[in-house]
């Protein structure tokens, strides 16, 4: 499951891509990074940030392109979301479309991956 790490603000942010089964669709989720197990300091080229649980969810079905991708908001509590991390959120979930609908139409699902 690649995941895609930033830092704004003195936070640190992920997006995780992964397919659910379930729901026959990407899932392209945007939490809130966690730091990686101390254990792992000593691991060359470890990541010092691992995804934590995911606070909005888009998924992107790959089976249909008629259907839309739907976003879900997971959260107990309030979640503030800066502009900058909720552009790049978005324009990952652009690409993730794209990519989606480009293998539907070259009947290639397996390329989204």
């Amino acid at each position: 499951m690649p995941a895609e790490l930033r830092e704004h603000a003195g936070r640190h942010y992920a997006i995780l891509f992964h397919y659910a089964l379930p729901d026959d669709s990407w899932a392209v989720e945007l939490s809130e990074a966690v730091p990686a197990p101390t254990a792992w300091a000593e691991t060359p080229n470890a990541a010092a940030h691992l995804p934590g649980p995911a606070f909005l969810r888009v998924l992107v079905p790959d089976e249909d392109p008629e259907s839309e991708p739907t976003v879900r908001v997971y959260s107990p509590d309030e979640h503030v979301i800066p502009y900058k991390i909720m552009q790049w959120f978005m324009e990952q979930v652009a690409d993730q479309v794209e990519r989606c609908r480009i293998a539907f139409e070259q009947g290639e699902p397996e390329a989204v991956e």
